[in-house]
């Protein structure tokens, strides 16, 4: 369940779709989880691989930052219960929620006017605050942010997605990058 390829796919849908562009980024989208996985891989090491699987299978952006931070809180200690609670919660909420907007959805019209459209920026926009390390950590952050921006406003279409991401990961990358 990783909804920032589906907010992303919405955002390139046109009359006639494209195709390839939407697989591309929703390919280029979720190759976060490689990252994000790949940061949890030390945490899960010491579990049966069937848990570490069925952990990675649940994860989203909010349960792996969710079980980070507690992993760092407690001395890069992973808590499976509490990432599992976590991540079931969060399963949870999305299965049961999902269906009463598709339920309720075409009552209530656009629910952009109820503010509903900053509910997943907000949620990560905390999360993340949580596990604030300082201005360098950021800078990949940050970068993709302002070359969506400038994108966004420079260059028609849906660009400003695939140009953020690989921004980001590129100052990420050379971050990493041992000198």
């Amino acid at each position: 369940f990783g909804g920032g390829s589906e907010f992303a796919a919405i955002g390139l849908w046109t009359s006639p779709p494209h195709i390839l562009l939407i697989v591309a980024i929703t390919f280029l989208v979720n190759s976060r989880h490689f990252l994000m996985g790949a940061a949890l891989a030390p945490l899960i090491k010491h579990l049966p691989k069937r848990k570490a699987f069925l952990a990675l299978f649940f994860m989203c952006d909010e349960s792996w930052a969710l079980g980070l931070a507690d992993a760092r809180k407690s001395g890069n200690r992973f808590s499976i219960r509490y990432y599992f609670g976590a991540a079931l919660g969060l399963y949870a909420t999305w299965i049961v929620f999902t269906t009463i907007g598709a339920l309720v959805g075409p009552v209530l019209g656009d629910v952009k006017r109820f503010g509903f459209d900053m509910a997943f920026p907000a949620v990560f926009i905390v999360i993340l605050a949580s596990m604030w390390k300082g201005p360098v950590a950021a800078l990949p952050w940050l970068v993709s942010l302002i070359v969506a921006g400038i994108t966004y406003l420079s260059v028609p279409g849906a660009w400003y997605v695939p140009a953020g991401v690989v921004a980001g990961l590129i100052v990420a990358w050379k971050q990493a990058k041992p000198e």
